[in-house]
């Protein structure tokens, strides 16, 4: 017996419950309810009773996002940049919430994930240092984050 797609209002009551525990984007919200079966009319009145009633707002999204990728996830700007921008954030709040971002919260992320990474590599070889300028920038950092805890880690 195939099983029945939920009704719009428990998707509705679900969805609120899920943005009342953490945030959430309008993106992610729309794929669930798609997986959930309903149609794109319903997927509409649901998001605009979410966003009127304050459950769902990008802006805060975004900001949640990138404090949490920066202190617990090690990520640098540029990766937290790509995620936001895969979940179809507009630019100008992808700029606002990265640009929020603590120097020393992105500082402790960079030096977090070149110590962990130093450790298996000797600094002295330049193939060292090139897989380590590799990690950083996968990490979302810049060259010039790279030069700078490279600076650093010569001082410890």
């Amino acid at each position: 017996m195939p099983k029945r797609p939920p009704s719009a209002e428990a998707v509705r009551l679900r969805l609120a419950g899920l943005c009342v525990r953490s945030e959430q984007c309008e993106y992610d919200l729309r794929a669930k309810i798609s997986r959930a079966g309903l149609s794109l009319e319903e997927a509409d009145d649901i998001i605009g009773m979410l966003r009127e009633n304050k459950f769902i707002d990008d802006a805060r999204f975004a900001g949640a996002f990138a404090r949490d990728k920066a202190r617990f996830a090690g990520w640098g700007p540029a990766r937290i940049r790509q995620a936001l921008m895969l979940k179809r954030i507009p630019s100008a709040i992808i700029a606002e919430a990265v640009d929020a971002l603590e120097d020393t919260d992105l500082s402790e992320s960079l030096m977090r994930a070149a110590r962990a990474k130093a450790r298996s590599l000797d600094l002295a070889d330049k193939n060292d240092l090139m897989k380590l300028c590799r990690h950083l920038m996968s990490r979302g950092f810049s060259y010039d984050d790279f030069k700078k805890a490279l600076r650093l880690l010569h001082e410890e």
